[in-house]
Formats: C-alpha cells, structure tokens, sequence
C-alpha cells in the first residue's frame, strides 16, 4: 500500500492536466496540497483578492490558451471567486476553481449556526459546466476529470470543486485513486469533422463569387489565426473576426472589416453570397448573425465550423454546420478549395466598401484632432500608446469609455495579442487581465488601458505584480468619474447638476499608490509628456501606472458609443 495525503493526489491530478500555474489566497487548509504543488511544476501566484485572482487566470488562460486554477478558502473566499468565475463563464475560460468548506461533520449538512458554512456548489452551479463536492477521497482524481472534461470539452468554462478542509490532510491508498491522463478519459481533439461536410463547404467556397470569413475566439483557443488567414487569402475574401477574436488577422489587413467600421462590413457581408463563420455564436455584438449586419439568411449560404454542436446555428439558421476543431478543419478545407479553385485576383467592389471606411476614419479623425482644453485628449493618449508598443503587444482594455477609445484607436495585429471583457464588459478585469497575460508570455510586452473607475477594482493586484516581478505597463485614463455614465446622461438629456453618482473626489493620484506599493508611478497632465513617461515605465523594469489626466468633456463623447447603443437595441 502507496500511503498518500489528498493533497499530494490533488497536485498529481493537476499535474497529470499540464497545470502550471495557480492563483488565489492561502488558507490554511491548503497547506497539505499547497505545500506539495511546486514537487509537481505548479507555481502558486499569492494575490491580493479572491476575484482578482481568477481574472488573473483568465489572463493568463487566453493568452496560453491552457487551463489554470484558483484556489479559495471555505466561506467568504470562495463566495469572492464567484464574481470572477461569473466572468470566466461569460468569456469561455477554462478556470479550475478548487475551494475548500469546513468540516464535513458541521456543513455535511449545515447544522445551523457553523462557522464559515456557504453552500458554494450550488452557488456556483449557474455559472459552471461542473460544480460538485468531494465527500470521498477516493473519488477525487474521478471527480477531478469530471471537472476538466467539462471544462474543455466543447466551448470552454470555468468548473467548481470543493473540498470539506479536513479532507486534505487525510492519508488514503493511492492505489484506490488511480489517476490518468487526459488522453485517456476525454476528447483531446475533435479533428476535422466529416470529410464529406467539408468536402461540401469546400464547393461552396469555390464557386462563391463573392465569398466573406468571419473568426470567432474559437480560432484563437484552436491557434487556428494562421489556417483562417490563409482560406481567407486565397479566396481573396473579405474578412471579420469578432471582438474577443481581434488579431486572428491583422487589422491593417487590405481585407479586413472591424466591427465598429458599420457600414463597409455590413455591406461587405450583406453583399457575400457564402459566409464561412468559425468559432463563433455570433452574439450581440455581432448583430445576431441577421440583416442589416449581414445577408439575408434565406438567400445568403451559410457555413459555421464550431467545437461545440449547441453553437451551431445558435443565432443564425445554417446551410452546413460542421461540428469539428477549427485548426483541423480549416486545414482540410483549405486543402480542399485549393483542389477546387485557383488563388483569386482581387475582392469585389473592394474599392466602392472601401470608400465607407475611409468615411468612418474621416468622422475618427475628428474625434482624434479635437483640442483638450484640460489635460490630454484620451484619444491621443491611445493613439500614442499604440505607436510606442511594438507590433506584438498584448493589448488589455478596460473600463467604459475607455474601452471604447480603445477599440477605436488602438489597432491589434497578432492572434492572441488583446484582452477585454467582451461577454460581461466586466469593470475590473485589466490589471489582473494583464498580469496574467505577462506570465503566459514574459518574452512579450503588455499594457493595459484602463479608467480611474475601473482601476479601482483591482488596483491592489500591482502589489502582485511587483512581487512576483511581473512588469506590466498600466496606463490610467483619469477624468475623476464614471465616463459612460456620463455619457448615457447626456445622451438622455440631463444637464449636469442633474447627473447624480457620476463623479469621483478629483484629488486621487494612482501614480502615487503605485509608487507607495513599490512600482513605478507616472503622472501625465499632456500629450508631451506621454511618450517620455513610457519610455521610463518600461526601462524601470518593474509594474508601472501612468496616470494621465484626460478631458472629461470629450472623454464623455468617445466614437462608437452611438454605434454601442444601437448594437445593444438589435
């Protein structure tokens, strides 16, 4: 008999997945499993709040595209990682999130009175794809491959696993607790589907005349960018990605048609006679997949390639749906249209949709140009972040009008190269979002660009940063209140002694707090000042925050809100 703690067996379960890293706070019930995790390669990343630990997750979860996992005490500190799991559910993250509850012998039922006594489970049952207890040691690794093949089978999500914190320490015969790996109990790779479907889509393809791709985040999980660009280019057709997919093709694409460019990509896609959408739903902000932000379904073919079989046709009825993982899939295809038809000329009417999209940058120019007459128009602020990261950055948005001045003047060009909380618009997400993202790719340069209301959140998660040296750039858009709220006052009428709840105090200074915490802290007051201010963030080599004060009146009329509203009223 092999005598083993089950804290011990639950880092050989995380092991057995690939785990690398882990987020969350300590309590001490983990110490039987936590004291064991770095024997099995998994590195614990201490932070500062429970919900914040699981946006760090998510971040790092995206851009390594691996699963990760957070760790929660009984009570409250599991009750504080359901916010953050609500955004991972939303976004499609594979965040393994393990609590632990109180001795079974009070909470196994709740007896009244227990200390610390929540019913997490079913807490967080609505925004899992698995949430179960562990009574019996000796089901843990079975329960933990429950949890993973849920969690990454079909569209990704976050999982829930607690565990009673006496359970931990208790000795058991691993022998009786076999643990497996993943190619042996779960899908690991759908393939490319039926060859006779993409033998089908394969023809549709090539005879379109005027065919359109659109990439969802399902491209980016299956690290399908380079399969999609490439049908794409051959077909010479137009493409799109959805928000949470931008950089699966470079924005400065000859092809390519970005979601708030309206008019030239509705048209575009009103005006294809096959669309090919991978990875994709097709949500809100993609017009439900329907007229006007595209064609006609009854008379416009449609093809959608999807992981998982509940998204195919989910918003937008379909004429092949291929249920299959877009890298395999895409690969066959493009095999396939090759076969079938020569690398093409030139897109249709390119120039006529192109003339669009020099309108809509013309009505951009204007929002870049206008003069601040207090501190920095934010749009320049983004413009000149954009022009000093490289290429490669990743780039993390936050906040309300923030992320809007973001979308606009901040172009992405690589996959798996930008953040934001597409599902949820979840305020709070870019300080951990970006952490996580800089220990998936240290080699890589990450900044985050975010509002004083957001940074709020999570500003303590700097402190993170610093310790576990992760250098990220976090660049504070500070008009001393909440920006969109303003705006939807405005928009509605109210004058500004009539606009209740929308203001800040106006004497915070987030480069001091960062400084105070140990990292590099910068204060903006012009656009002159900017560059010079980032050259000195990075080569300080720690987590820096530039706090760059913005006018509030043209902060409160960033582009694209009037294209945000109306894409919410569809």
């Amino acid at each position: 008999m092999t005598e083993i703690t089950v804290g011990e067996l639950l880092a050989q379960c995380l092991r057995a997945e690939g785990i690398e890293m882990m987020f969350g706070i300590i309590d001490g019930a983990h110490i039987p499993f936590t004291s064991q995790a770095p024997r099995y390669g998994i590195r614990h990343i201490n932070c500062r709040h429970e919900e914040g630990a699981v946006h760090l997750a998510e971040g790092y979860t995206r851009i390594s595209r691996k699963p990760s996992v957070v760790i929660g005490s009984p009570g409250p500190g599991g009750a504080n990682m359901l916010a953050g799991i609500t955004s991972a559910y939303a976004e499609g993250h594979p965040i393994i999130a393990i609590a632990c509850t109180r001795r079974r012998l009070t909470t196994d039922p709740e007896r009244g009175g227990a200390w610390q006594a929540t019913n997490l489970v079913e807490m967080a049952r609505p925004i899992t794809k698995y949430s179960a207890l562990v009574r019996q040691p000796e089901r843990l690794p079975e329960m933990m491959r429950a949890a993973f093949r849920a969690a990454l089978t079909g569209r990704p999500g976050p999982v829930f696993i607690a565990i009673p914190d006496e359970l931990l320490g208790t000795k058991i015969d691993a022998d009786k607790a076999p643990v497996y790996p993943s190619s042996r109990y779960r899908m690991t790779n759908m393939g490319a589907g039926d060859p006779s479907w993409i033998e089908q889509a394969a023809e549709l393809l090539a005879n379109a005349k005027r065919p359109f791709l659109h990439a969802g985040k399902g491209v980016l999980w299956a690290g399908a960018a380079a399969e999609f660009l490439a049908l794409g280019d051959h077909l010479v057709a137009g493409m799109s990605t959805s928000m949470g997919a931008r950089g699966a093709v470079p924005e400065d694409h000859p092809r390519y048609f970005f979601q708030f460019d309206m008019q030239a990509s509705a048209l575009a896609r009103n005006e294809a006679d096959v669309v090919l959408v991978v990875g994709s739903r097709l949500g809100e902000y993609d017009g439900w997949g329907m007229p006007p932000a595209w064609g006609d379904p009854s008379k416009q073919k449609t093809i959608q390639i999807d992981v998982d079989a509940n998204s195919i046709g989910l918003n937008r009825p379909v004429d092949l749906g291929i249920v299959a993982d877009a890298k395999s899939a895409l690969s066959a295809l493009l095999v396939a249209v090759k076969s079938k038809t020569q690398p093409r000329a030139e897109m249709p009417d390119l120039a006529r949709y192109r003339e669009l999209t020099s309108q809509t940058m013309m009505q951009g120019v204007q929002y870049l140009t206008a003069p601040a007459t207090h501190g920095v128009n934010p749009g320049q602020m983004v413009f000149g972040a954009r022009a000093f990261f490289p290429r490669n950055a990743v780039t993390v948005l936050d906040g309300g009008n923030t992320t809007l001045w973001g979308v606009a003047y901040n172009q992405i060009y690589e996959p798996n190269s930008f953040l934001y909380s597409v599902k949820m618009g979840y305020l709070g997400t870019g300080v951990p979002f970006a952490i996580g993202a800089k220990l998936a790719e240290p080699e890589r340069q990450v900044y985050c660009i975010t509002g004083d209301g957001a940074l709020g959140f999570n500003i303590m998660e700097m402190e993170t940063a610093l310790r576990e040296n992760v250098p990220v750039i976090v660049i504070v858009a500070v008009d001393d209140g909440w920006g969109m709220e303003r705006s939807a006052h405005n928009f509605q009428g109210y004058a500004p002694e009539e606009q209740h709840g929308v203001n800040l105090s106006g004497q915070t200074r987030y480069d001091l707090i960062a400084q105070g915490m140990g990292c590099c802290g910068e204060k903006v007051d012009s656009l002159d000042q900017f560059a010079p201010a980032l050259e000195r963030a990075v080569a300080s080599g720690k987590p820096a925050l530039i706090h760059v004060t913005v006018d509030p009146a043209l902060n409160t009329d960033p582009p694209g809100y009037k294209q945000f509203r109306y894409v919410r009223t569809l």
